[in-house]
């Protein structure tokens, strides 16, 4: 280099899958270059794929219903498991009622779907109050606070909660039952509640080796920071086997899918100003997406060219906002769409690997959750819409959905192996257990351009593990220093 500073690159090998190579003498490095010795040839193990998010995908596209009936069809669907679940808490005897049907002072269950009546909520009356002269809402990390109300709606009344329920934990649109007692007052005081729970799983197949999918989110293309690109650019060598000795090009042969959850295009891309600009400021210029469909094009490429990749959308990519987001179209993928182990898909996804079922979001849906209750950590809202069973609880009052009517499809159907959520803040993983022996892997995706971690998931054991790329440099030291770390 011009400066003469050196270039450390460390690999540091990992239990996960570098070791699973057998113990070599010496280092392959140190071996003949290729057009001398073309040396050893691992042939990456292929998986039988089957995609399920069928039910994700939007055919008709008519915005004019009322979201009124989402709601309906929650409920109703819900209904039925909640009804069973509270039998199975409080006994079979238990008595449950309809909120029509209420007597004061009367133990009884009932079912309905909470509604959080917030002050601090964003509301578009607020966000106009400039043009009275008012204070604008301020902006906030979360919206709760002590006068909150919760309350549960059937499908003709509804009725305030007091007692025992953390009403801080809980968010508008999830369906529960509780236990308890109407006052003289018309408030309904909760002695218990439930939730729907973890619903059946299929039995997972015994696996005979160790396989591997690679989990990765918020690629950040477009993004100012120069340290992505080039932990991307290790990230790709890695899994195409150009990146370390022949023990690490066996472990990266065992990598058998990629799976990218959103947010592969930078915020810093998003112009929310070119609409009001003037036509003949803007004619010339080019939007910011442009180049980063090009970046993300050519990287696909590399990938797609070793190894199937699934491409779910995120908040910040070229596809609608609403969720079911539908997968992006092949046409700004000229290079990289030839090829068929290029899988578009939507978000949420969904999909049997080798009999493991996936199932995911880039992470708008536990985001919003965070903003409006009072956890915080990305994993235990993950296992809380899971025991709700519905992915997006908050959806379509906080988080814009699509206005279904006969039915909702982010009602969990089926129990999944790995459940996971893109773009968090940092990885983490943790492995519950159901009451029928549901056994599912929890997964938060760390923001790749921020954390310069992925994680992989072994398939025949359900552990998962990061492994991070950095890339730094101290002003003080005339070195540069390059980790990758399993």
């Amino acid at each position: 280099m011009t400066d003469n500073r050196s270039l450390i690159f460390h690999i540091q090998r990992a239990v996960m899958f570098s070791d699973l190579s057998a113990q070599k003498e010496g280092s392959s490095l140190l071996c003949r270059p290729a057009s001398e010795d073309q040396g050893p040839v691992f042939e990456r193990m292929s998986l039988a794929y089957s995609p399920c998010s069928e039910h994700y995908r939007v055919g008709e596209r008519s915005f004019s219903r009322q979201y009124a009936h989402i709601y309906a069809a929650r409920l109703m669907q819900m209904r039925p498991l909640l009804t069973e679940r509270a039998q199975q808490k409080w006994g079979s005897d238990v008595l449950i009622r309809k909120l029509c049907d209420l007597q004061t002072g009367e133990q009884c269950c009932i079912v309905g779907t909470l509604f959080k009546r917030m002050d601090l909520q964003p509301s578009i009356l607020r966000e106009i109050s400039e043009e009275h002269n008012l204070m604008p809402q301020p902006a906030r990390v979360k919206y709760i606070s002590e006068s909150d109300e919760l309350i549960l709606e059937d499908e003709l009344q509804r009725i305030k909660l007091e007692g025992k329920i953390d009403r801080d934990k809980c968010v508008t649109g999830s369906v529960i039952a509780v236990y308890g007692a109407e006052r003289n007052d018309g408030k309904f005081t909760v002695e218990d509640f439930c939730t729907a729970d973890l619903p059946l799983q299929s039995a997972r197949p015994a696996l005979s080796s160790d396989r591997f999918v690679l989990l990765a989110s918020g690629l950040g293309l477009g993004s100012i920071h120069a340290d992505s690109m080039l932990g991307l650019q290790l990230l790709v060598d890695m899994v195409t086997g150009q990146l370390g000795d022949q023990g690490e090009q066996s472990g990266a042969a065992t990598i058998s899918r990629v799976l990218l959850a959103g947010n592969l295009l930078s915020q810093n891309t998003q112009d929310k100003d070119a609409t009001s600009k003037p036509k003949y400021l803007t004619k010339k210029t080019q939007a910011g997406s442009v180049e980063a469909i090009r970046l993300l094009d050519e990287l696909l490429l590399q990938l797609v060219a070793s190894v199937p990749v699934d491409v779910m959308p995120g908040q910040y990519d070229p596809t609608n906002y609403t969720i079911p987001q539908q997968p992006l179209h092949r046409c700004m993928f000229p290079l990289s769409s030839v090829y068929p182990t290029l899988q578009l898909a939507s978000n949420p996804y969904q999909a049997n690997i080798d009999g493991v079922r996936f199932l995911g979001t880039s992470g708008q849906n536990v985001c919003d959750i965070q903003m409006y209750s009072s956890m915080d950590s990305h994993l235990e809202i993950l296992e809380e819409t899971l025991r709700l069973r519905h992915l997006a609880p908050t959806a379509p009052d906080t988080l814009g959905c699509y206005p279904f009517y006969q039915k909702d499809p982010f009602i969990l159907e089926e129990c999944p192996h790995v459940y996971f959520s893109g773009n968090a803040p940092t990885f983490e993983s943790k492995l519950i257990k159901g009451a029928n022996g549901q056994e599912v892997l929890l997964v938060t995706i760390p923001d790749f351009s921020s954390t310069q971690t992925v994680c992989l998931v072994n398939l025949r054991t359900l552990e998962c593990e990061p492994v991070s790329f950095s890339a730094f440099s101290a002003d003080d030291n005339e070195e540069s220093e390059m980790n990758v770390s399993h």
